[in-house]
């Protein structure tokens, strides 16, 4: 059982939701990633993503999309990642997933890519733009190795790709809240919950949902409905802003996942 399915089972069995956070890997530089995803740990979030960062980062908004170049300028890597888990592994069991676009990691070949990434300590990988129905030479030597492929599902998607994505994915089911870029203005309304529910009625998977979330009561209401709640956009604008204060940026990221977590 992976980290990752073993947290759900926790959670399940003391009646509580996901918090998953997102930060880029390399912003403001990987050092301090390193020391962010232990705030991050310590302030409760209970799985963390990072961002492998992209030169052309799709689905991603502005905030996002700049983070990736700031991590990209200061050298940010794939291998320099798998360097920083590795580093992490030796001070934190916290579920950790690798967030990124597909071509990075046909450069670097299936095998190896997952062959580090097990090295190193990482539990899932979600690739934005590898759907189910392309992917199924990557996850069958990620599953060889022991990683969990999670996929997207948006409010577009069809019953054949909801179906498709429970079968051929592993350690959760990732909704889009919205079609559309990260970081977009979130309206939670019935069809969030009716698209969850259609979800949960095809997989017994847990349902995470993100895109767009950033405030302390849209988590308690979508926290209602889905296994767990992912944050973004709005951990990076704190990094962005007190990226050259870190003492202040670790109180403020600290104190805002600890307020998420206590309405979740």
């Amino acid at each position: 059982m992976s980290r990752i399915d073993q947290k759900f089972k926790e959670l399940k069995k003391a009646g509580k939701k996901a918090l998953v956070t997102f930060i880029t890997a390399g912003d403001p530089n990987l050092a301090e990633t390193e020391k962010l995803v232990y705030t991050l740990e310590k302030a409760g979030a209970d799985i963390i993503e990072l961002g492998i960062p992209f030169s052309d980062p799709m689905a991603d908004g502005p905030v996002i999309q700049l983070s990736y170049e700031r991590a990209l300028k200061k050298g940010s890597s794939i291998d320099k990642i798998f360097a920083l888990v590795t580093r992490i592994r030796k001070k934190s069991q916290v579920p950790l997933l690798l967030m990124g676009y597909y071509n990075p990691i046909f450069v670097m070949g299936h095998e190896v890519f997952a062959k580090k990434a097990k090295d190193a300590g990482v539990d899932a990988v979600l690739i934005v733009d590898l759907p189910p129905d392309e992917a199924d030479d990557l996850n069958k030597i990620l599953k060889a190795h022991g990683i969990n492929l999670v996929f997207l599902l948006a409010p577009t998607s069809t019953d054949e790709r909801i179906k498709k994505a429970a079968h051929k994915g592993s350690g959760f089911i990732y909704y889009v809240s919205m079609t559309g870029i990260t970081g977009a203005k979130l309206s939670i309304n019935d069809e969030l919950s009716s698209q969850v529910l259609r979800i949960k009625g095809v997989t017994s998977r847990p349902v995470v949902v993100g895109f767009g979330i950033s405030k302390p009561e849209q988590v308690r209401e979508i926290a209602h409905h889905a296994d767990g709640v992912v944050i973004g956009s709005a951990l990076i604008k704190l990094i962005e802003k007190n990226a050259k204060n870190t003492s202040t940026l670790h109180k403020s990221l600290s104190r805002f996942v600890a307020s998420l977590k206590k309405a979740i």
